[in-house]
């Protein structure tokens, strides 16, 4: 068999050390003559020099950059670059195909697409004393690859990391508060080597609430000499069990205010990610949606779909098949990554792909299906999203339907009400969706 065709990248990487150095400098900067506001990617670019692109692969830490670039991103902000700030890069690049777009893509996948400055806003925001960062994106868009990065900047700081993916949780752990709590003190005293002392801190005279508390300051934080990161994957989870959610978000809340007067809390850093807003009713007071730093993952710019083509090697860049692409499917990333895959492969033609994609034969069938099986067995919202189908105006859902349409993907929520998101919903359901 031939072997495989090699190609070498050569560049420099920032270390956690320059990455820091480079963002307070700037952070100094926008304090003085911006009066503390983010300077944009664009503002940056046309400060230092460099291209946005340029910058998004600086802030990964990932993807190489050529010195020059790094020293003017130094030099523009009064700062001499030294050893401990960069590394020396190399990347052996091997033409063996792409692996099928069905999970989160690696820390060092070439698949991923930069979103600035979204990156750079959560790497920068990690750093603070008891942070909170809130991530929202419907699934497929890629919430799970940004804290993948996320933790592992964190870990270059010589964080502690802990990933609770909910997802993974048996059903009878969110029907009860004190049972949650055990299991999630549990889960962390794991991830981190510790024995679990739980009894010893739970108190049925105090409540599990505070007794889960006391638990996280005196055997887990106390314990630590660097900041833990905590990361709830998929909060949503907690969103279908009421009597939870009005008990353990204004919980999460509290430990983000307690980092404002105890130093010990100020080591903990949660990170969490969900799929569309809260339906379960919270006092203003006590939810943790209304503080730390929002996140909204946006769908990919046509760039950015011409990008992630370039590293499909396809070549997009001197025609419109972006746009024809996008007219259908919009930047979805998993939905877009599953046509560059499929197109990569030489399998079929866009134009087959497009004519195809909401049909039984398309490439979206699965997806498609998986879809229409959960509405056909939630007549109620198939009704109603049916009636979104042909509406020439948005509709107005009540905030459970919202939240589940929405969590599926299928409608956007805009001020005047919902929308379908994407041509080739609105095509696929108005085949296949039988609402007798």
């Amino acid at each position: 068999m031939e072997a495989a065709k090699q190609r070498r990248k050569r560049g420099v990487v920032l270390t956690a050390t320059g990455l820091k150095r480079l963002q307070t400098a700037i952070q100094s900067a926008q304090q003085q003559e911006n009066d503390g506001r983010r300077f944009t990617q664009e503002e940056l670019s046309n400060r230092i020099g460099v291209s946005t692109n340029t910058l998004s692969r600086l802030w990964s830490l990932k993807t190489g950059v050529d010195s020059r670039s790094v020293k003017l991103c130094f030099s523009t902000f009064n700062l001499e670059l030294t050893d401990y700030d960069y590394t020396v890069w190399e990347e052996v690049e091997q033409f063996t195909g792409i692996e099928y777009p069905n999970r989160p893509l690696s820390l060092y996948s070439k698949l991923y697409i930069c979103r600035p400055p979204i990156e750079q806003l959560v790497n920068q925001e990690i750093s603070r004393l008891g942070c909170l960062i809130r991530i929202k994106a419907s699934k497929g868009m890629g919430k799970t690859s940004l804290i993948f990065r996320l933790l592992d900047y964190a870990k270059s700081l010589s964080y502690y990391t802990v990933h609770l993916d909910l997802n993974l949780v048996d059903t009878d752990k969110f029907e009860n508060i004190d049972v949650f709590l055990r299991w999630m003190c549990c889960m962390v005293s794991r991830s981190l080597n510790m024995e679990a002392q739980i009894d010893e801190y739970w108190d049925e005279e105090i409540g599990s609430k505070l007794s889960c508390t006391l638990f996280f300051q005196a055997c887990i934080l106390e314990s630590l000499k660097n900041p833990l990161v905590l990361s709830f994957n998929e909060l949503n989870r907690v969103f279908e069990y009421p009597q939870l959610a009005q008990e353990f978000l204004p919980l999460l809340r509290s430990w983000h205010e307690n980092s404002q007067y105890n130093q010990v809390w100020q080591k903990l850093r949660l990170v969490v990610d969900y799929s569309t807003d809260i339906y379960v009713p919270l006092n203003v007071n006590h939810s943790p949606f209304n503080i730390g730093l929002p996140i909204q993952l946006p769908e990919f710019t046509i760039e950015q779909v011409e990008e992630l083509a370039t590293r499909y090697k396809l070549d997009w860049q001197a025609g419109n098949q972006a746009q024809k692409l996008m007219a259908v499917i919009g930047g979805q990333p998993s939905l877009v990554n599953i046509a560059l895959y499929h197109l990569s492969q030489e399998e079929l033609t866009l134009e087959q792909l497009l004519e195809e994609a909401s049909t039984e034969r398309g490439i979206y069938r699965h997806h498609l299906r998986e879809k229409l099986d959960y509405l056909q067995k939630n007549s109620d919202l198939a009704a109603v999203f049916s009636e979104i189908l042909t509406a020439q105006t948005p509709k107005i859902l009540s905030p459970t339907v919202a939240y589940k349409l929405e969590s599926l993907g299928l409608v956007k929520l805009t001020p005047d009400g919902a929308i379908v998101t994407r041509e080739l919903y609105r095509s696929y359901f108005s085949q296949y969706l039988n609402l007798e």
